[in-house]
């Protein structure tokens, strides 16, 4: 499998070329176009339960499965919002996504839905992970651009739970307030994640509920008629 990804970082394409007979796997609604002879297949991946995590965790009930012909073939791929996109390499050692970053893997990557935070406490983003494992290619994206720390052994980082793309399963983490009840509640930061290294962190420069929350009072209500 090759992955091309041009018109990063704001509106970004993947170009997937499948060798003959390969598949992968891709979220629903990512697919932009695709060769002649590839199959796609619906399923519920993993099984009932797994679909299931998988749907409380942020992500889709089904995935698709596309399948190139003895000819090979191209598939090409983009997610919902404007951002950029990354490939991820995933070696056994494991990965936490950011629910919603995944749009497509290799067949030899595997997902599980764990719980990182709590969604919506006081106003603010949780962290819904899905933990990665298996070996293989991942193919993510972000709102905005990407941002990429590495840190060492012991190093503590900060960051805000919207902004988080994901980070290697190495790194431990807790969610909490970004101060204490007065901040985290009237200071605008709300959840933030604590990070301790070592690993690989990915952020994105934008935030999906930050504009939300700034879209919201920018649309007319129905009072206004």
């Amino acid at each position: 499998m090759d992955i091309q990804l041009k018109h990063q970082p704001a509106f970004s394409l993947a170009v997937v070329t499948l060798d003959p007979n390969e598949a992968i796997k891709v979220e629903p609604g990512a697919m932009v176009s695709f060769s002649d002879g590839l199959k796609q297949e619906t399923k519920v991946e993993g099984g009932f339960m797994k679909g299931l995590k998988r749907m409380i965790g942020g992500e889709n009930f089904f995935q698709n499965t596309w399948t190139a012909d003895s000819r090979g073939g191209e598939i090409t791929l983009a997610p919902t919002l404007p951002g950029d996109m990354i490939t991820i390499e995933i070696d056994g050692a494991g990965f936490n996504l950011q629910s919603g970053a995944f749009v497509a893997s290799e067949a030899g990557v595997q997902f599980d839905t764990g719980w990182g935070g709590a969604k919506g406490f006081f106003g603010g983003a949780g962290l819904l992970l899905l933990k990665v494992t298996g070996s293989g290619t991942i193919l993510a994206s972000c709102y905005g651009a990407i941002e990429e720390r590495q840190l060492a052994a012991g190093q503590k980082y900060t960051v805000d739970t919207g902004h988080i793309v994901g980070f290697d399963n190495t790194i431990q983490f807790q969610v909490r307030g970004s101060g204490g009840f007065k901040n985290t509640v009237f200071g605008g930061e709300g959840i933030v994640c604590e990070l301790t290294g070592p690993g690989r962190l990915l952020m994105q420069t934008r935030s999906e509920g930050a504009f939300i929350n700034w879209l919201i009072p920018q649309l007319p209500s129905s009072s206004s008629g």
